[in-house]
C-alpha cells in the first residue's frame, strides 16, 4: 500500500479524473437512447436488453456524485474547513441554471402550442407540478400531483435532496473513512432495507423509484459512491493492472445489462466500475477517456440529460400537426438520427452558452470562497444526472 500524497500516502486521486468526466456522456447518452427507443418500431429487447437496461445511468450517476463531490470536497472534509453554505451556492450555481432554462422552454412550449389549438395533457402539465418542479421538491415525497414538466427532472429533485443532506453523508464517510468495508456494508444494509419498504409501499423495487420518493432511491447510491472513494484513496493498484481491471468491469456491467438481469444487480455493479474508471487516474492509463471531445461531451452531459425529452416531445408535436396525425406515432429512422444530432448541438450550445456563464455568475456574485470547486477541479462539474 503507498502514501497519500496530502497525507504522505502514495495511492491519493489526482486533483482531475477525466475518465468520470468522459463516462458521463456515455452515461448521458444511455439515457437518451432508452427514451427514443419507446418512440421506435425496432424490437430492441428481443436483441438486447442493454438500451432497456441503460436508463440505470442515472444510479450510476447518483453513485458518481457521491464519489466526486467527497473527492472535490477531500482536503476541505479531512481538515474540518468545509462549509455548508459554500458548498451550497457551489451546488446551486451548478444545477439551477439549466434546469431553468430548460424550464422555462417547456413552459414556452405548452402555452405556446395551447394558443394555436394544440393541448398538451392538463394532468401532466399543472401549475403545481410547475410549482414542485421549479421548487426541485416533487420527488420528496409520494406523488400526490403529477409533475411532468421535464420528466428527467425528477432525479435532479432527488439531487438537491443528496446535497442539502450532505453534511451527513460526509460525516459518515469521515468517521469510517479508514474502515471503507463497514462503510460499504451500511450503504448496503440501507439500500436492502429501503428496497424492503419500497416494494411494500409502492410496488416496485427501490431504483425504480422515481417522482414518487424518489430520494429513497439515491440515499444509499450516494453513500456507495461516498464509500467507493474511501475504499478507492487507500487503494493502489499498477498501470497494467488498472487497465485490465476497467475492461474487465466494462464487460462485466455490459453482459450483465445485455442478459436482463436484475436492475439491483446492474446498480451494483456500477460502483466498482466507476471506481476502476477513477483508478485509471491514478497510474496515468486514463488513454482515449482523456480526449478532448469526450471530456467536452462529458461536461454537457447534464444539458443532454435535461433537454432531451422536451425536444422529442417539441418534435413529435410539430411533426403531428404539420402531417395531421396523432402525436404518439412512431418515430422513423431518420427522425432519431436528427433528434440525437439536435440534442446533442443543444446540449453543447447550453452548457457553454448558458450553463457554465450563469455558474461562473452565481459564483462571482456570491464571493467566489475559495473551495475545491471553486479552484476548477475538472470533476467538480461532473457531479449531476443526468441528475439522470
Amino acid at each position: 500500500m503507498g502514501r497519500d500524497t496530502q497525507r504522505g500516502d502514495l495511492t491519493a486521486f489526482p486533483p482531475d479524473l477525466p475518465a468520470l468526466t468522459s463516462v458521463r456522456l456515455f452515461l448521458a447518452l444511455g439515457v437518451v437512447l432508452f427514451h427514443y427507443q419507446l418512440q421506435w418500431p425496432w424490437e430492441t429487447l428481443t436483441v438486447t436488453g442493454v438500451l432497456d437496461r441503460a436508463r440505470l445511468g442515472v444510479d450510476a450517476f447518483f453513485i458518481l456524485s457521491g464519489f466526486v463531490l467527497t473527492h472535490a470536497y477531500r482536503v476541505a472534509l479531512d481538515g474540518g474547513s468545509f462549509s455548508y453554505g459554500r458548498f451550497l451556492v457551489a451546488r446551486f450555481a451548478r444545477i439551477y441554471p439549466a434546469h431553468l432554462a430548460i424550464l422555462l422552454f417547456v413552459v414556452v412550449m405548452v402555452f405556446g402550442a395551447r394558443l394555436v389549438g394544440a393541448e398538451f395533457d392538463r394532468n401532466f402539465y399543472n401549475p403545481l407540478g410547475l410549482i414542485s418542479t421549479l421548487l426541485l421538491v416533487h420527488a420528496w415525497l409520494p406523488e400526490f400531483v403529477t409533475a411532468e414538466w421535464n420528466g428527467p427532472s425528477w432525479s435532479l429533485s432527488a439531487e438537491w435532496f443528496a446535497y442539502l443532506a450532505f453534511p451527513i453523508f460526509a460525516w459518515i464517510g469521515l468517521k469510517l473513512r479508514h474502515r471503507p468495508a463497514a462503510l460499504l456494508a451500511l450503504a448496503a444494509a440501507i439500500f436492502v432495507g429501503l428496497d424492503l419498504f419500497y416494494q411494500a409501499a409502492f410496488g416496485k423495487i427501490v431504483v425504480q423509484a422515481e417522482a414518487s420518493m424518489g430520494i429513497l432511491r439515491i440515499i444509499p447510491e450516494f453513500l456507495y459512491g461516498v464509500a467507493l472513494y474511501r475504499l478507492g484513496e487507500r487503494t493502489h493498484v499498477e498501470k497494467r493492472a488498472a487497465i485490465a481491471l476497467a475492461w474487465l468491469l466494462a464487460a462485466s456491467l455490459l453482459l450483465l445489462m445485455h442478459f436482463e438481469a436484475d436492475d439491483r444487480v446492474v446498480v451494483v455493479m456500477a460502483g466498482p466500475f466507476m471506481l476502476a474508471l477513477a483508478l485509471l487516474s491514478k497510474t496515468d492509463a486514463v488513454g482515449p477517456l482523456g480526449a478532448p471531445v469526450l471530456l467536452l461531451g462529458g461536461e454537457a452531459s447534464y444539458a443532454l440529460y435535461l433537454a432531451h425529452m422536451p425536444i422529442l416531445i417539441a418534435w413529435k408535436g410539430i411533426v403531428s400537426a404539420l402531417r395531421g396525425i396523432d402525436s404518439h406515432y412512431t418515430l422513423a429512422w431518420w427522425e432519431v438520427g436528427c433528434l440525437l444530432v439536435i440534442s446533442i448541438a443543444a446540449a453543447v450550445a447550453l452548457h457553454l452558452l448558458v450553463e457554465g456563464p450563469a455558474r461562473r455568475w452565481i459564483r462571482q456574485r456570491a464571493g467566489q470562497f475559495g473551495s475545491p470547486l471553486d479552484r476548477g477541479t475538472r470533476i467538480s462539474a461532473g457531479s449531476q444526472p443526468p441528475d439522470v
